[in-house]
């Protein structure tokens, strides 16, 4: 309704519907059928309308003098919005899985926040799923399949899973690779409290197998997996993006080339209904370049 009633105003400020239709970037068509729901939706007749000549009724001065300052703030607003939304200046606000933040992507927000000082960066890190309503984030980035329809969302890439252990591990296994789900029984393993099975796939024969590990150690936090395995106490499952660093020193490696587990999926997500500002349009823009360019899916 509140449409229909800033068309009235225009309707009276501009003196036609013609003039009015200019100003608001609308068809003549457009116009006549909001004003005309506008009348029926009041019962009352706003304005007597000529060839080229519109006047305010009784009512409609009144229900103009009523209105005006009211459309007059909301356009405002509205341009004062869409400027900031068109800026590169101005707070961005995202929601973000701490692990990954602090590892893989520290480089990215580190280049992010030297190449765009004028935008007010507010990150805030959580292994736990955050509500981006209540937080009144601008966006997330997810691991993981999102399923809530009242989130937009844009995949950003995709990690591929292995399991590794440290090469001194391995020596003091005398087991220079696992090749089979028996071999990989016999090792001691670490793993995460939030997966209690682990989907192999086997990549020669592309048979996919539940496997159900007997943990020596166990945590709700990849990081301290990812510890112990460097530390050459176990086996660990984890995704390539948090582990890269550790690959390339040769600190961990995959001790099973020949099989995979799930690939973790890295989405962006923001509110459904809510336009991405510049801010944001940038920021997913550049994130999807950066994992792109830095997170190989399968190198061995």
């Amino acid at each position: 309704m509140l449409d229909d009633i800033r068309v009235f105003v225009h309707i009276a400020q501009q003196g036609g519907l013609s003039a009015a239709a200019q100003v608001l970037s609308l068809p003549p068509a457009t116009v006549t059928r909001r004003l005309q729901r506008l009348e029926q939706h009041l019962n009352c007749k706003l304005l007597n309308r000529s060839a080229r000549h519109c006047q305010l009724t009784q009512q409609g001065e009144v229900y103009y003098h009523a209105y005006v300052d009211l459309v007059a703030q909301f356009e405002h607003t509205e341009h004062r919005l869409n400027e900031a939304n068109a800026s590169l200046t101005g707070q961005l606000k995202v929601l973000a899985p701490m692990n990954f933040s602090h590892g893989f992507l520290k480089p990215f927000w580190l280049r992010f926040t030297r190449t765009y000082p004028q935008i007010a960066l507010q990150l805030e890190l959580s292994n736990d799923k955050q509500d981006m309503v209540n937080t009144q984030a601008d966006m997330a980035i997810r691991i993981g399949p999102q399923h809530d329809s009242a989130f937009m969302q844009q995949r950003l890439g995709e990690s591929d899973t292995l399991l590794v252990a440290s090469p001194e591990f391995m020596q003091r296994q005398n087991c220079e690779e696992v090749n089979t789900l028996e071999q990989l029984r016999t090792l001691p393993l670490i793993g995460t409290t939030l997966r209690k099975s682990w989907q192999l796939t086997h990549l020669p024969s592309k048979r996919r197998h539940k496997f159900v590990p007997r943990f020596m150690h166990q945590f709700n936090d990849t990081g301290f997996v990812k510890y112990l395995a460097c530390n050459g106490q176990g086996a660990a499952l984890l995704p390539r993006f948090e582990i890269i660093d550790e690959l390339q020193r040769n600190e961990l490696k995959c001790i099973a080339p020949n099989w995979r587990s799930e690939p973790r999926t890295i989405y962006a997500l923001w509110p459904s209904g809510r336009l991405l500002s510049r801010r944001a349009q940038l920021l997913k823009q550049q994130l999807n370049e950066f994992i792109a360019t830095h997170l190989p899916s399968d190198n061995g």
